[in-house]
């Protein structure tokens, strides 16, 4: 099982599981930005050793700064930590909610981080006929005083309309949106709560730097709340957090404004590219917004998301097994969309792999 430690992108477990060294594999496992790190990540890391012997600004006020004018929020706003995981985990470290409501599929570290802290879990389901789309009518008879929703949602890619979040902040619960893949969204304003949550006591917004920029090894994230909230959540992190490194290409990354472009101008063009083969090959792909695909597998003997995927690996093409997400079956994969010829790897390999379940079943 590749997602040994719960997550996709573990290229060590693939190297042992197939016996190939990771720079053999195609991972489409972990959705990050396939033009992978900006040119300014570079320039960063060769400037860092001259500055490695200091130590970062314990204020992050650098890259705060940047974050702020972007989003036109306050400055003290803003928390920057390492990785959208620590400030999911401390957020709910703060709020201690006796009882959480998660709108499931959903990314596991929500449930991991309010079992750690004690709480408990009301369970919302999300429909495979409703394209596990959010509504308001599921949240109808939930009596839960905090949320945490991701938006969009991993693995599903839907995004949650953000009045009904605002309606549950008004009647007076706290929420907690992760929009860690917001940045890939065309409509990003439209859809972002960005300044809502630097205003309003009761509603965080969480970021992640590391997928639209590919740079998953430097653990990189920001939160936006209310001053005082966020002043009373920054006692409570872990002292120098964010290394000097990190900061600095935080700050390096945002002014990447080519990069960004080609980006969206890639993933406009790629995704229904890629939907449109997929279905050609039989799989029932989940109407989402972002740069991974959630599908689901046509029904053939023998098989399931794991048996696919390890056919696929042996072949060194990596693809998420999502039937560990609470809330769907072992019919589920999630596909990550990488560039043009990655892709066509990615349907040659999966082509061949389906092709060896048909052919069981005829047997």
């Amino acid at each position: 099982m590749l997602e040994r430690y719960g997550h996709g992108g573990d290229l060590r477990t693939a190297e042992e599981t197939y016996g190939f060294p990771a720079r053999q594999f195609i991972d489409f496992s972990s959705n990050m930005n396939p033009f992978g790190p900006p040119e300014g990540v570079k320039r960063v890391l060769l400037q860092y050793a001259e500055q490695i012997d200091r130590y970062p600004d314990p204020a992050v006020r650098g890259l705060r700064a940047k974050l702020a004018q972007l989003h036109r929020v306050d400055e003290q706003s803003i928390l920057i930590g390492n990785g959208a995981a620590e400030l999911i985990d401390l957020v709910v470290r703060a709020i201690k909610p006796t009882m959480t409501a998660l709108a499931y599929p959903c990314f596991t570290e929500y449930g991991d981080a309010i079992i750690k802290a004690g709480g408990s879990i009301t369970p919302v389901m999300l429909s495979p006929e409703n394209d596990f789309a959010l509504t308001e009518s599921m949240l109808a008879e939930c009596n839960a005083r905090f949320y945490m929703f991701g938006s969009p949602n991993n693995p599903t890619g839907q995004l949650v309309d953000p009045t009904l979040i605002m309606k549950l902040v008004y009647r007076g619960a706290t929420v907690v949106v992760d929009e860690a893949f917001m940045d890939f969204i065309p409509e990003e304003e439209k859809f972002t709560l960005i300044r809502e949550a630097a205003v309003n006591e009761r509603l965080f917004v969480i970021r992640s730097m590391t997928k639209f920029y590919a740079i998953p090894g430097i653990r990189l994230g920001y939160m936006v709340g209310a001053p005082q909230q966020i002043t009373a959540l920054r006692k409570l992190q872990v002292p120098w957090s964010v290394n000097s490194l990190a900061q600095l290409i935080g700050e390096a990354v945002l002014d990447e404004q080519e990069y960004a472009a080609r980006t969206m101008e890639w993933l406009k063009d790629e995704r229904p590219w890629l939907i449109g083969r997929l279905e050609e090959l039989g799989l029932r792909v989940i109407p989402g917004a972002v740069n991974y695909l959630l599908v689901q597998l046509p029904e053939r003997p023998g098989l399931t998301a794991a048996s696919l995927q390890y056919e696929m690996g042996r072949m060194g093409v990596l693809i998420r097994d999502a039937s560990h997400f609470i809330g769907l079956d072992d019919s589920y994969c999630r596909f990550a969309i990488k560039l043009r010829h990655q892709n066509k790897w990615l349907l040659q390999a999966l082509e061949r792999g389906l092709s060896k379940f048909q052919e069981a079943g005829i047997r």
